[in-house]
């Protein structure tokens, strides 16, 4: 079910429309970039649950979607390379009642922050992460990333990419998240919805988005023919099911591949401290100094 805070209505509660939830700064993106869809099917799905602005926060880490604290008009964090899945931990263990979306691409959560994602998804940290895949580094100017092909030639493998690139609905299924999705930033309605559900689900939500680069790697053509949704009876609670998909399939599957229900992480270490302690600093340093 649900989390309660995580809806917004109720007496006195102002609606807010998809572009109240959009801050006054113009995106920086380049023209075609697939994280336009994202940043419109995010505003979108907020509005959708009306959840307050003061009741969302942001979290990016390095790269070009990671810009996107600054065109939403809720809190933001836009932290160092990497580490948007742990502080977005901290946030949500600090406030529980805190709808808290990590905005990240490939190369941040799948390179440098890869570490910290297994841990948030076995925890089941209740957080939605958006991962934005274009397979290059574009805010650096087109290398490859963890997510380029075999063969990718690029500015860093001028000879082409060697390495088998991670399929990161599999490393979510692998890793433990609860809600497993991949959308389409060209299928900005789909991705509404899909973006809302992660919200509603109690638990680590990861939505994987193909969203290409228009500017260095425009894959918009190859994956308007080659996007299909899941099997119209596809069973979302099989998890065997779910990582033979993503292990087999030849087109690429959008939709909820994976959902189950399991103890979120704020709630369990809770369960050791029942009643909030005032922190004291400086006693706390002296232990280490």
């Amino acid at each position: 079910m649900p989390d309660g805070s995580k809806l917004g209505h109720g007496p006195g509660v102002e609606v807010l429309t998809a572009k109240e939830y959009k801050s006054g700064v113009k995106p920086t993106w380049c023209p075609g970039c697939g994280d336009f869809g994202v940043l419109s099917s995010t505003s979108k799905a907020l509005a959708a649950l009306q959840l307050q602005r003061h009741e969302v926060v942001v979290v990016s880490g390095i790269g070009c979607s990671s810009r996107t604290p600054y065109f939403m008009r809720t809190y933001g964090f836009h932290s160092v390379h990497g580490r948007a899945v742990p502080i977005a931990t901290g946030m949500k263990l600090a406030n529980p009642d805190l709808t808290i979306l990590v905005m990240g691409g490939d190369g941040d959560l799948m390179s440098i922050g890869a570490g910290h994602f297994p841990p948030a998804a076995a925890r089941n940290v209740d957080i939605t992460c958006v991962m934005m895949d274009n397979q290059t580094y574009g805010l650096t100017k087109a290398q490859s990333s963890p997510t380029s092909s075999i063969g990718h030639k690029s500015k860093s493998t001028p000879y082409g990419v060697v390495a088998k690139p991670i399929d990161p609905v599999l490393f979510a299924l692998a890793n433990g998240a609860t809600f497993v999705a991949r959308g389409y930033s060209a299928q900005p309605n789909e991705l509404t919805e899909l973006i809302a559900q992660g919200i509603r689900h109690s638990g680590f939500s990861f939505i994987h988005v193909q969203s290409p680069c228009a500017e260095f790697f425009n894959t918009y053509d190859y994956y308007d023919q080659q996007v299909e949704n899941l099997p119209p009876d596809w069973d979302a609670h099989d998890l065997k099911a779910a990582i033979e998909m993503a292990l087999t399939e030849e087109k690429v599957h959008l939709g909820v591949f994976y959902e189950e229900e399991r103890l979120v992480y704020s709630s369990a270490v809770r369960q050791f401290e029942p009643e909030p302690k005032q922190f004291d600093l400086a006693e706390y340093l002296k232990r280490f100094s």
